[in-house]
């Protein structure tokens, strides 16, 4: 581990450098990622598998008028090393340029500001947090995975832009085994670790294992009433968020949201969505040095209100960018919680399936918001507003206009938050705030 400051001054000494190196009529943008992360993965309740993280990866793009050409580069951490790797990239970077076409739809930020955001961490050491998941799960068969520490962005232009954004997150991602194929599945993620929280949401995961010890129900296809946490709300818009909000996926027509934009289809008006940019993990600034706004909002009222829109799309449709990243994607989705209470949520079911978790899910139509998927861990049958058995896993085919249009009947009070556990490449800084959600009735086909 490199000491508190270090990952930024190693990313600002090899911007000075780039500076030094670059020539009349040459330009450059820097993208920074780091992390110094701890994984603790768990089996029957006890530590199996500690391990931790430490990278950094430099993206330098070279520009010379609208001609670029780009490299990735893992860093070691020892300056004079990366700085010689660096020349010497920026020599092949040099040579690629003058054979390369100009690029009609480069656009880049060339009076952009600065931006320096460092959250103070409030996590416990990895001991500590491993030893309080330990006692909490007891005697339980708890299998996951704990994964928390430092991570940064960085980004520096050849105009003098330097923006920083420091994060420090922990996601403990977790199922309570039963038997068979039962399990449930449960996530506490954030900035800020409570040792209460954790043990309040064990105890939840361990009145859920109780009834999985019951006789499985096995339901026949067909329409049914259900409530979908908000982790199974999540899944959905995790799949939608992938080019529902693009402006590239829209003038191409390959959106999943084509319905609203042709038919003017809309939501129930209790559904309201935005990009929320503020208090959340992911940077605010894109990696071609424009800001993000503080907050998009995506759908109003029921309704399409904007759409993100990355450099490249602006300038090849002639439209302003609102720093959203190339894949034109909310990284911090938010959603608005609705009038019911987490504590009336089986009562107000009445009848119908308790939805934990959703997993597999894909399109069955993309362009017309048609998706398929299964249930997946502690999905339940209530009955008369108890919960009386666990249910047999069941695939779903619904439209999303359907299930959050004249289906839907009410949203938790309280979204929660979800951080993504992806970690491909590095530990991923995307996040959902959603609520759970209470529709009148779900398609099942098998």
């Amino acid at each position: 581990m490199q000491r508190p400051g270090a990952m930024q001054s190693h990313f600002n000494a090899l911007t000075d450098a780039l500076d030094g190196w670059r020539q009349p009529g040459e330009d450059f943008t820097v993208w920074f990622d780091g992390e110094d992360s701890d994984f603790v993965r768990f089996n029957k309740g006890r530590v199996r598998q500690p391990g931790t993280v430490w990278q950094r990866t430099l993206s330098l793009r070279w520009i010379a008028g609208r001609r670029h050409a780009s490299v990735e580069l893992d860093l070691t951490g020892d300056l004079d090393a990366d700085r010689g790797r660096l020349q010497t990239a920026l020599g092949d970077l040099r040579e690629r340029l003058p054979h390369l076409p100009e690029d009609p739809h480069l656009l880049w930020c060339q009076d952009g500001e600065d931006v320096q955001l460092v959250a103070p961490s409030a996590l416990p050491s990895a001991a500590d947090a491993v030893g309080q998941i330990v006692e909490s799960a007891g005697d339980a068969d708890l299998v996951g995975i704990y994964a928390a520490g430092s991570q940064a962005v960085g980004l520096a232009t050849s105009r003098g832009q330097r923006c920083w954004d420091e994060a420090h997150t922990f996601n403990f991602d977790w199922c309570l085994y039963a038997r068979g194929d039962k399990a449930v599945k449960s996530t506490y993620a954030g900035e800020t670790w409570s040792p209460d929280e954790l043990a309040a949401r064990m105890s939840r995961a361990r009145a859920q294992l109780d009834v999985l010890g019951r006789p499985v129900k096995t339901l026949s296809p067909g329409s049914y009433r259900a409530y979908l946490s908000p982790a199974a709300v999540a899944e959905i818009f995790d799949l939608f968020r992938r080019g529902g909000f693009s402006l590239k996926s829209t003038r191409t027509r390959v959106t999943p949201l084509l319905r609203m934009h042709t038919e003017g289809l809309r939501f129930d008006p209790r559904v309201r969505l935005w990009e929320d940019t503020v208090g959340a993990p992911a940077p605010a600034f894109q990696s071609d040095g424009f800001r993000k706004p503080d907050r998009v909002p995506l759908i109003t009222d029921g309704a399409l209100d904007e759409l993100l829109v990355n450099p490249r799309s602006a300038q090849e449709y002639g439209v302003p960018t609102n720093g959203a990243m190339s894949w034109e994607g909310p990284e911090a989705l938010s959603m608005a919680g609705g009038t019911l209470d987490e504590a009336d949520v089986i009562s107000r079911l009445g009848t119908g399936l308790y939805i934990s978790n959703l997993w597999y899910l894909n399109f069955s139509d993309c362009t017309a918001g048609r998706f398929t998927g299964m249930t997946r861990f502690a999905t339940c049958w209530v009955e008369d507003g108890e919960v009386v058995a666990p249910l047999g896993v069941m695939r779903f085919d619904e439209t999303i206009f359907r299930l959050f249009g004249e289906a839907l009947e009410d949203l938790t009070r309280v979204p929660e938050l979800q951080l993504s556990s992806s970690t491909y490449f590095r530990r991923s800084l995307d996040s959902s705030q959603v609520p759970g959600a209470l529709v009148r009735e779900m398609a099942f086909t098998l």
